[in-house]
């Protein structure tokens, strides 16, 4: 699947999830990020869940990302 149907494959996949997925997982993080990039200065074991909550926050972005260059869906 390196042209053709696999590029249009690729892009519709990133497409159905950043309408279907994306969005609602970024949605979730919010408010706990929030939360939490007040609190992690003051308490570095907070770092990982962090970071985490803005993966989360950040995956609409990359689900554009990997669709408009019709990346692999391996590529999560």
């Amino acid at each position: 699947m390196s042209s053709g149907f696999g590029d249009a494959f690729n892009g519709f996949f990133w497409l159905l999830v950043l309408i279907l997925l994306s969005w609602w997982v970024a949605a979730l993080c919010f408010f706990p990020f929030l939360v939490f990039s007040v609190l992690t200065p003051c308490i570095g074991g907070f770092k990982n869940v962090y970071e985490l909550l803005l993966a989360g926050i950040m995956f609409p972005h990359k689900c554009s990302d990997n669709m408009v260059h019709r990346r692999s869906y391996d590529s999560f």
